[in-house]
């Protein structure tokens, strides 16, 4: 009953210190790393523990194919060069700077400890980058670049990481006999996630219940990266290479309601799996704290110092000398147009989820397990309160813009998409509703051809006025509700009609 009630307690403070972070514009595992670090400090909290073995799969899992689902392979083609450079080398530069700054600073750490460290501070997590691009808007091709390193920059450093805890374990390292099982496991991963996501396509033309649909998508996502890992492959681009798939062919086959829900589930998944992931490393910095005395602790304050320094100072070494050459086609010119875009995307860098997981995946007799530990997470509470917290005020200085390739995008698609619509009444009658209807589309489309770049309006004529009748008729049955004439099966009936009938209305612009 202890553990319940802790658990709700967290889940709780957790929606206010959220709440807190999106008033800031700052990113919400920012304030969730600091409640972890709370819970270091209060007596009597419960003593949770988790296996090893299942932290990478439960925490990173749904994070990625979340993450896999919405990538775009059209963008992510055309910034290649970018994504990885990013992904791989730097993720490859950060373990070896941090596993040098280690053995410096502990000299008696096995070098396969400190690459494990390195490799588990390596990743930066889109999640908190992307929490700040709600309220400070990054151009677009930076944006992409962030989301798509975040994709495989997790799969370069895991993969690092799980060699290097094996030499640790094993105390030794064979090139000649890890090496072809560990490619055969990459290839192997880049085949099976596409063929899954194909299977699961076609299985899921047969599911309509949106309650199936959804337990059987988190289902599939622990199965994928569990059969993975039992069959030696990566995990990790199994299930990317898996969302990228079924994202590409879903939406054909998933009725608009089962989408709806399904969007709103998994944003809530990954935000309870942040919560859970820095409060079991939260609870674990306590008696970590407790073990690290005298010269200990202060060569473990000196370490994690030094790995967070070493973690921005690198992602700053390696993406300013490309970027400041090209600007990466932004529109301003000048010195800030060189640096700025660099600046944005090496001060993006923030470590988050993939980093505690990795952390909380050691085995429980890794040698130096808890210094690891304890920087790891120092790295990634400095990284989201240093850079996270200035992150939007950054972006706001440097102005950075865009020609808005998405709004772009979005104007043209929606003339098209009100032309087919328009097409598609050709045959319907002449009703008074269908030529209100028509009159409706031909009304965007005339304000499409007299914009430039052919782009139709955000909304059609009629959305406003559907929105008020839809509070108006809300607002009536709630009164009829509140004075018993109805009752509350035939209120939620109504209800669930209202918001259909509201989403179908473009949103306003303010909202």
């Amino acid at each position: 009953m202890l553990i319940f009630e802790w658990v709700v307690g967290v889940l709780f403070s957790a929606v206010l210190l959220a709440g807190l972070a999106r008033r800031m514009g700052a990113p919400y595992p920012a304030f969730l790393a600091l409640g972890g670090v709370g819970l270091a400090f209060v007596p009597g909290v419960p003593n949770l523990r988790l296996d090893p073995e299942l932290a990478l799969a439960l925490f990173l899992a749904p994070v990625l194919l979340d993450a896999g689902f919405d990538a775009s392979v059209r963008d992510m083609k055309a910034n290649w060069r970018a994504i990885f450079g990013l992904a791989v080398g730097a993720v490859a530069v950060t373990t070896l700077a941090v596993a040098v700054v280690a053995r410096l600073v502990v000299p008696d750490m096995p070098l396969a400890a400190c690459i494990v460290l390195g490799a588990v501070v390596a990743p930066p997590d889109a999640v908190a980058a992307l929490a700040v691009l709600k309220h400070a808007p990054m151009p677009h091709r930076l944006a992409t670049i962030l989301r798509g390193e975040s994709l495989l920059n997790d799969a370069a450093s895991l993969i690092i990481y799980r060699l290097a805890v094996g030499a640790a374990m094993a105390g030794g390292f064979h090139t000649a006999e890890v090496a072809p099982a560990f490619l055969l496991g990459v290839v192997a991963s880049l085949a099976a996630g596409p063929c899954l996501g194909l299977a699961f396509v076609a299985l899921m033309r047969r599911v309509t219940d949106p309650a199936s649909t959804i337990v059987i998508q988190f289902v599939v996502a622990f199965g994928i990266w569990l059969a993975a890992e039992r069959l030696e492959m990566s995990g990790v681009l199994t299930i990317v290479t898996f969302a990228i798939t079924v994202a590409r062919r879903a939406p054909g086959i998933t009725a608009p309601r089962t989408r709806v829900i399904s969007y709103a589930v998994w944003d809530t998944a990954v935000f309870v799996l942040n919560v859970l992931a820095f409060v079991l490393i939260g609870i674990q910095i306590d008696p970590i704290r407790d073990r690290l005395t005298g010269a200990d602790a202060w060569q473990a304050l000196l370490l994690a110092a030094a790995t967070f320094a070493t973690v921005v100072v690198t992602r700053l070494a390696w993406v300013l000398p490309t970027t400041g050459l090209s600007g990466l086609g932004l529109r301003q010119a000048g010195a800030r147009a060189r640096l700025g875009p660099g600046l944005a995307l090496s001060w993006a860098g923030m470590r988050g989820i993939v980093t505690v997981a990795a952390a909380l995946a050691l085995p429980a007799d890794f040698p130096y397990r808890d210094l690891v530990v304890f920087t790891a997470f120092f790295a990634v509470l400095g990284t989201l309160i240093v850079q996270g917290l200035t992150l939007r005020p950054l972006l706001a200085y440097l102005k950075l813009e865009d020609d808005d390739p998405v709004g772009q995008e979005v104007g043209r698609a929606r003339a098209a998409a009100y032309k087919a619509a328009l097409d598609s009444l050709s045959e319907s009658g002449d009703e008074p509703a269908i030529d209100s209807l028509r009159a409706e589309f031909r009304s965007a489309l005339a304000e499409a051809d007299a914009h430039d770049e052919g782009r139709a309006p955000e909304s059609l004529p009629s959305d406003a006025a559907r929105r008020r009748s839809v509070e108006a008729a809300r607002d009536a049955v709630l009164t009829l509700r509140r004075q018993g004439r109805i009752g509350e099966d035939a209120f939620y009936l109504l209800e669930e009609e209202f918001d259909w009938a509201e989403l179908n209305a473009t949103p306003a612009a303010d909202t």
